[in-house]
């Protein structure tokens, strides 16, 4: 499946889950969705068979409330079966609406902000210190640089000259109630990055092929962590959704949830059961 129709599927399926489980964060989920499809699809080494691979490249979504939009990833590429998707959301489902290394394909689980990057800095140093080839890729959102552990962890990664550990930061601009500019001021965020040691690029992250063209390119700075400050829609694809903070947490009622799928040209999924 291509990058551009599996993400048009994970926006599709994305809707229904979080519509079926009348959950929430549906904007964030649809916002990574572009940068998720390009990894799965073309870049990331994995094997749906064998989720646990030694040689696999690792993934990590430190933005776990945004796990809708991995879980789709995985079901369209043959992790698990499609029809488990119904249960997310649900009591006893390992489909948690945070993301959960319970589900195959899933390296960690996240929810509480903050911890995903440290968890892939150590990751990265692991396959230096064991001369393995596989690469750590982690998705953060720009809120979650409120945090100062992610900081810690770039201090760490650029010391360490993690040159296999690649960073995107989902730029979207909103978070929880408000902007990021009025909640706290991350800017001039790219100099930051910079000054604390990493190769940094800033990317359209809606963009397919420039996404896999640099994907493809990396390490972009030998023994330093590629970093990409994506700028990204909150709710992509969506046109009631898009930069609208209130999808942070609102579900679609059904009329909005066909006005969605229609807008996607997306079929309604086929459950079971």
């Amino acid at each position: 499946m291509n990058s551009r129709l599996l993400a048009n599927t994970m926006r599709g399926l994305a809707l229904q889950m979080v519509a079926r489980a009348r959950a929430s964060h549906i904007g964030s989920a649809l916002s990574i969705t572009d940068m998720v499809a390009v990894l799965y699809a073309d870049i990331l080494q994995v094997d749906p068979g064998n989720p646990q691979w030694t040689e696999r490249d690792r993934f990590i979504l430190s933005k776990g409330h945004a796990g809708v939009a991995l879980y789709a990833a995985l079901a369209a590429q043959g992790f698990f079966p499609l029809p488990e998707l119904r249960f997310y959301g649900q009591d006893f489902s390992d489909l948690m609406n945070h993301i959960s290394h319970k589900v195959h394909g899933v390296e960690f689980s996240t929810g509480s902000l903050g911890h995903g990057l440290p968890f892939a800095v150590g990751k990265a140093l692991a396959a230096k210190k064991q001369n393995k080839r596989w690469r750590v890729v982690v998705l953060l959102s720009d809120g979650e640089m409120d945090e100062g552990s992610n900081w810690e962890a770039l201090l760490f990664a650029a010391h360490h000259r993690l040159d296999n550990l690649l960073i995107l930061i989902d730029y979207n601009k909103l978070q929880s109630l408000t902007t990021v500019a009025a909640t706290l001021a991350l800017e001039p965020l790219a100099d930051k990055l910079r000054a604390f040691g990493a190769a940094v690029e800033e990317v359209d992250g809606h963009d397919h092929a420039l996404l896999r063209a640099r994907c493809k390119a990396l390490p972009w700075q030998d023994g330093k962590p590629s970093l990409s400050k994506a700028h990204t829609i909150k709710g992509k694809g969506v046109s009631f959704m898009e930069n609208q903070v209130v999808w942070h947490y609102r579900s679609p009622n059904p009329e909005q949830l066909s006005q969605a799928l229609a807008e996607l040209a997306a079929e309604r999924a086929v459950w079971g059961g």
